[in-house]
């Protein structure tokens, strides 16, 4: 298995251990464009790996901050009052680049730029750039992707 995510047409697929098509999601990747630089707010580019997956179990919605449930459950109401939070929600695929100088290690180091494929408020719109680095999904299709993938699953992310 393996996830391709092309930024030129925000997309994220799923690909099965002979090379077919097992599903396709629409995305939300960095309304900054891609980069691979600490603080570029860019989404990294290049070979990568789900080092880790959080979140199994935890109800939809469930808001995630520095990758643990806060309590909350997210609804539009909650959304009124921090208009201006990153709001990272549902389930967490945290990715680490497998390409030292490139998208690992130093100023270029994917994992501790905390970039992740995790889920978004539902009026968030999908099909168009616009997080801060990080891979945004529908929570369902999340939750579908999670459940499929295991840890090390390998992720390339190109323009």
């Amino acid at each position: 298995m393996r996830i391709e995510i092309v930024l030129s047409t925000q997309q994220l697929t799923l690909y099965g251990d002979g090379g077919e098509v097992l599903k396709r999601y629409p995305v939300s990747t960095s309304r900054y464009g891609a980069g691979e630089r600490r603080g570029s707010y860019q989404t990294p580019r290049g070979r990568h790996i789900i080092r880790a997956k959080i979140g199994h179990g935890a109800p939809l919605n469930t808001v995630f901050v520095a990758r643990r449930p806060t309590g909350e459950i997210y609804t539009p109401e909650l959304g009124a009052r921090h208009p201006d939070r990153d709001w990272i929600l549902t389930r967490i695929l945290w990715l680490s680049g497998c390409e030292p100088g490139f998208n690992r290690l130093g100023e270029v180091d994917t994992m501790r730029r905390y970039i992740y494929i995790h889920g978004a408020p539902d009026s968030v719109p999908m099909g168009v750039p616009g997080s801060i680095g990080c891979v945004r999904m529908r929570n369902a299709d999340l939750v579908e992707l999670f459940d499929l993938v295991p840890v090390r699953t390998p992720v390339l992310i190109e323009e």
